[in-house]
């Protein structure tokens, strides 16, 4: 009989590290708190706090980043510490504050993902004093027991085994980027063999990266927003790819085209954006010129507006599309390059270009009114997350305080260990929550009974208990974490004051009614959980963009009654934003079902690919006013179409592929939400495509430039609905198979 092993997935070994830091520092400060200061509530807090940061949180970045991040998370403990003391004396101070306080730290989590992080250790650094009433007298000690574990702590994580960048995220996806910048570089060469070479470099590296993402365990607390913005990095990093390869074709540097120097200049601007993203991943503090790549491409635009002018007369339609191809697929490339840097950036614990604070009061108004429309809704899963979060909590810390239990604190615990956004997650952490405690009793009794009250014994077995305590949740399963962690407690308080094994049982009874907590909290406030808010989210943001693709395009051609694209892409990057907040918490509550979150990732990657299809063409609009071929005052016409003449008649020929491309997103999300079948994708329409190069062609023979100028925006748009045609099949599969996962899932 084959007896099964263990799989343990643990590259590096920085769980095991990370856990034998904790493992060193967490005994240390307890034995200085117990046996030379002498003092029980220091003892506890140095316990408890070289836990919350040695093993509840884990920042990355470089290393001055992460020093910040804990000296911030340590000054935020001692105003919790000080705080949480002072409300405990009454139970519903106490409980009116840990709702108060919950959901402040909850919901800090939007703001970046460092915030997210340490989430976890904030909460109980606040549980801990706020749940266990102490007189104003008791705070100095406390602080002293979480001074320890602050100071050893933090010093522990910055020289005691530091993360290296090799064998991460990170490390790949740096490599990912520096492969494309490489295959960027000689995108116009001409030179086969070397492209081949380099082409199948970066499709090595990009398939490296989506691999690595698809072996990196999500923990149980929930991934970061850094964590979230690799799985879009690792789609977009493949879109970026295939374009690159359709600007490297066979003919090189002989094919006809109109702006070699300004798509030159656009692929260069692609390349050293990359290669800084990959810096940047790299731990390094370079930051990508995001100005150059707009220069280029509205130089590029301009030069393409001009030029076309000088084809001559007899060009036809064929070596017209040729000719403009690769501007094109330039634009493109830009456009796909300014989200990788985006995604890398906040990959790297950066804010994204887009969401840089700015010093004009009008536009900090602006931002804090969008911030409140995307967040604070019931569509906002971080909103919801932090409502039910809190009011668990809240609960949690009344009964605590109203019970008379002994160790109160762990009914709080209890309920935030297995606080999760569904009933169903919820119910099933805690079967896995209290076996893990039962199986930790046993083995407790089994360890103190033999013992006894030998304090030495004890004081020998407490490293290795907190070594399995801090890595079996991250690589084992979050019940073997408990048992450990219970393990953990008997000897702790066996130490402070000798009880036994029985010790274990007050634990689970307090952490039972913790569970009992949660469970109730999840089905009142969200019985569905991130999956169903998923799917509505992803419909809403392939409707919104898709409305403000279409507001776009409409706009450019000047045909159709047009909405308001201001406001149509307002509102679409609401709706991305919110979608890649659900995701994240998507993200976490599958962590430990083994699923494949890669499908998810394309899908929602989708969403915002359509949204900056319409942005671009938003963008050639404005470049296309700014050299001086229209006034301002001429920028419209009196229904709000602009004034190019080429663009209404041209613009004809692509109405129908407009509103075909918007119903197949919209059906699309649609389908996904609703769990049927997903819609075929479009076939193209190649009368549509002639009649508009036939229309382009005329424009060329008349010469007036209005004829020109938007004859050739027609013509951008035209292009822009091709990438999203192509998209259609892509996303088609995708979507495909995440509505099977989750129908196997909940059945």
């Amino acid at each position: 009989m084959k007896v099964p092993r263990l799989k343990i997935s643990d590259p590096g070994l920085t769980s095991l590290k990370g856990a034998a830091r904790a493992a060193i520092v967490m005994p240390a400060m307890f034995a200085l708190a117990d046996q030379v200061i002498k003092q029980p509530q220091t003892a506890i807090f140095a316990a408890f706090g070289s836990f919350a940061v040695l093993v509840l949180v884990d920042f990355g970045g470089s290393p001055r980043t992460r020093l910040t991040a804990y000296l911030s998370l340590a000054v935020a403990g001692v105003v919790l510490i000080v705080a949480g003391t002072l409300c405990s004396g009454n139970a519903w101070l106490a409980a009116g504050a840990m709702a108060v306080v919950g959901f402040g730290i909850l919901f800090s989590g939007v703001i970046n993902g460092y915030f997210g992080a340490a989430t976890t250790a904030a909460i109980l650094l606040f549980v801990l004093p706020v749940a266990v009433p102490a007189p104003v007298s008791a705070i100095p000690w406390r602080l002293a027991g979480f001074g320890l574990a602050a100071g050893a702590g933090i010093c522990a994580v910055m020289l005691l085994w530091p993360p290296r960048r090799q064998a991460t995220l990170s490390s790949d996806a740096a490599r990912a980027c520096l492969a494309l910048a490489d295959l960027a570089d000689i995108a116009f060469s001409g030179d086969q063999q070397a492209t081949e070479a380099r082409v199948a470099a970066a499709r090595e590296a990009v398939a490296a990266l989506a691999s690595r993402f698809q072996a990196t365990p999500h923990q149980p607390t929930g991934p970061t927003r850094p964590t979230a913005a690799f799985a879009g990095l690792a789609d977009e990093l493949r879109w970026l790819l295939e374009s690159l390869v359709g600007v490297t074709g066979p003919a090189g540097p002989a094919e006809p085209e109109l702006c070699r120097e300004e798509n030159g200049e656009t692929i260069a601007a692609a390349a050293a954006a990359l290669r800084a993203s990959a810096a940047r991943l790299a731990g390094q503090s370079d930051v990508p010129d995001i100005g150059r790549l707009e220069q280029a491409q509205e130089a590029m635009v301009q030069a393409l507006t001009q030029r076309i002018s000088q084809l001559p007369p007899d060009a036809d339609e064929h070596a017209l599309d040729s000719m403009l191809g690769r501007s094109f697929r330039s634009g493109a490339i830009s456009y796909s390059t300014r989200q990788i840097v985006s995604d890398a950036l906040i990959a790297s614990g950066a804010p994204a270009p887009d969401s840089v604070p700015t010093t004009s009061g009008g536009d900090t108004l602006l931002a804090v009114r969008q911030f409140a429309v995307e967040h604070a809704s019931a569509r906002s899963v971080w909103f919801r997350n932090s409502i039910r979060g809190a009011a668990g909590l809240a609960v949690a810390v009344f009964i605590a305080q109203k019970s008379g239990l002994q160790h109160s604190f762990w009914v709080v615990l209890g309920t935030l260990s297995v606080l999760r956004s569904n009933a169903l997650g919820t119910g099933r952490t805690i079967l896995s929550a209290l076996a893990g405690t039962a199986a930790g009793i046993l083995v407790g009794a089994a360890i103190l009974i033999p013992v006894g009250g030998n304090q030495t014994v004890l004081w020998a077995i407490l490293p290795v208990a907190v070594l399995i305590a801090a890595y079996a949740p991250r690589v084992v399963s979050f019940a073997a974490g408990q048992a450990a962690f219970t393990v953990v407690i008997l000897i702790l308080f066996n130490i402070i004051q000798p009880v036994g094994w029985k010790v274990g049982l007050i634990r689970i009874e307090d952490v039972a009614i913790g569970f009992a907590v949660s469970l109730g909290v999840g089905l009142v406030f969200w019985p569905r959980g991130a999956a169903r808010l998923l799917r509505e989210n992803i419909a809403a943001a392939y409707s919104r963009s898709a409305d403000y693709f279409a507001a776009t395009a409409e706009r450019l051609t000047g045909n159709g009654q047009a909405s308001d694209p201001v406001h149509a892409g307002d509102t679409a990057t609401t709706a991305v934003h919110q979608l890649d907040d659900s995701f994240r918490q998507y993200l976490a509550e599958r962590s430990a079902k083994r699923a494949d979150p890669e499908s998810v990732a394309r899908v929602v990657a989708g969403a915002g690919r359509v949204l900056r299809a319409g942005r671009s063409m938003a963008a050639l609009e404005q470049m296309a006013a700014l050299d001086g071929a229209r006034a301002v005052d001429q920028a419209t016409g009196g229904d709000g179409s602009p004034a190019w003449s080429g663009a209404a008649r041209c613009g004809v020929s692509i109405d129908r592929e407009i509103q075909a491309l918007r119903s197949w997103y919209v059906t699309l999300g649609d389908s996904i939400v609703n769990g049927t079948t997903v819609p075929r994708p479009q076939p193209p329409d190649p009368d549509g495509r002639r009649q508009l190069l036939q229309c382009v062609r005329e424009a060329v023979v008349s010469g007036e430039d209005s004829e020109l100028r938007g004859a050739l925006l027609v013509l951008w748009a035209s292009h822009h609905l091709d990438v999203l045609r192509h998209l259609e099949s892509h996303l088609g599969r995708q979507a495909a198979a995440a509505v099977g996962q989750e129908e196997s899932v909940n059945g």
